[in-house]
């Protein structure tokens, strides 16, 4: 198969942990062809991040996003402050949890654990629509 790339917009959401596995699988369809393959994911912006992590326990978003705001509080002394006071801790976070994931794929299925999702990790207040570039290569089940 050659390299495919595709983006995909997310509409905005608010601050805190989001899971979006099924809402870019749902958008790479070709990746049911690949037996196996790598799928590249790239958040387009700088005050979000990407994150897999467990999908099921709902008190781990929000044990996530409490432990990011102790790691970058928004009442440090922040030299950058004028989009905000969310802006800058949104910008560390960003630079801890990283902007993209290489995910193996499998059987024309991501490798993902059992309890493993991917998340969109909203770190503005109103950080509005985000975009994500996914980047899929691999075998097909032809070979190609």
């Amino acid at each position: 198969m050659p390299w495919l790339q595709k983006d995909v917009s997310l509409p905005p959401h608010p601050r805190g942990f989001h899971i979006i596995t099924d809402r870019l699988l749902s958008a790479l369809p070709e990746l049911a062809t690949i037996r196996v393959g790598l799928l590249h994911v790239f958040l387009q912006h700088t005050s979000a991040s990407l994150s897999i992590n467990e999908n099921a326990d709902p008190d781990v978003p929000a044990d996530m996003e409490s432990s990011l705001n102790a790691i970058a509080p928004e009442d440090f002394p922040y030299r950058h402050t004028c989009e905000g006071p969310d802006d800058m801790p949104a910008h560390v976070k960003s630079s801890l949890l990283g902007c993209s994931l290489s995910i193996p794929v499998r059987d024309g299925r991501p490798v993902l654990g059992t309890w493993q999702g991917i998340y969109l990790c909203e770190h503005r207040n109103r950080g509005g629509s985000r975009r994500v570039t996914l980047t899929l290569w691999g075998e097909t089940d032809a070979g190609g």
